[in-house]
């Protein structure tokens, strides 16, 4: 069985930029697969958005549950033109102020569960003529972000895994890209101490980021278009970042967390 139409699978779709682009991918004809690891909303979302999804629980530091998520959505579709691994976590404020514990799961969920994503998904994307693999990295992968250290370096992980990936999988036709938000409107930046959300706002929505997944996912330009800044100070912080010495962007890193 196939499907007539394009299929997405979504980790992390229970809320915020998950949530935003399941329902934009199924409000413009897309079969949807959403997982997530809080199930009553997961089912909220599934039954917003009816017979066009399919959901999972799915925890994605479990190789195990992403095996039987993709199985499961690939046997119902015989398609997946695209994943998006969203699902992501966060700590905030002095690096020795939180429990070793909590930069562990950072680890666990932000590196190791988009490793799974990649590698899970991998035989079901060469499947698929076209597919597609999007990342949720973040401006914090451009320069270390003072106050959220950790939360930083696995967001450079995603980019570095991303970038290897995009060149790894092109002879298989798979295209690989990341996409790169500042500070979101979710429930992660809740309370978040660190004094670059202070001096930069929360000016993005979900539905920014969901719209640039969206031209992420439908890109027919050049190979080298791999990190996806979302929002005008996104996009400079990654151009000055590419253009400047490394002491220009230790700079600005520094000024935002003053």
């Amino acid at each position: 069985m196939s499907l007539d139409r394009q299929c997405v699978f979504i980790t992390g779709a229970a809320a915020g930029i998950g949530r935003a682009t399941a329902r934009l991918f199924s409000q413009r004809g897309w079969f949807v697969g959403i997982a997530d690891i809080d199930a009553p909303a997961l089912a909220q979302l599934a039954q917003e958005l009816g017979s066009s999804v399919m959901r999972f629980r799915l925890d994605v530091t479990r190789a195990e549950e992403w095996n039987a998520a993709l199985g499961a959505f690939f046997d119902k579709t015989g398609r997946l033109d695209l994943l998006v691994n969203n699902a992501g976590i966060l700590i905030s404020g002095p690096f020795e102020s939180n429990a070793l514990a909590r930069h562990d799961a950072l680890v666990d969920v932000n590196i190791k569960g988009v490793i799974h994503g990649c590698h899970c998904a991998r035989p079901f994307l060469a499947r698929t003529p076209g597919a597609r693999l999007v990342n949720l990295s973040s401006s914090a992968a451009i320069y270390g972000q003072a106050a959220l250290a950790t939360y930083s370096a696995t967001k450079f992980a995603v980019r570095g895994l991303t970038e290897a990936l995009n060149i790894e999988w092109q002879d298989q036709g798979i295209r690989v890209m990341d996409v790169m938000p500042l500070f979101v409107q979710t429930a992660m930046v809740k309370d978040m101490n660190a004094a670059s959300i202070r001096r930069l706002g929360v000016r993005l929505t979900p539905e920014d980021v969901a719209n640039v997944i969206w031209k992420a996912a439908h890109y027919r330009g050049s190979l080298g278009k791999v990190h996806w800044p979302v929002g005008i100070r996104a996009r400079l912080f990654h151009a000055l970042n590419g253009a400047g010495p490394d002491r220009l962007a230790r700079f600005i890193a520094r000024m935002i967390a003053k």
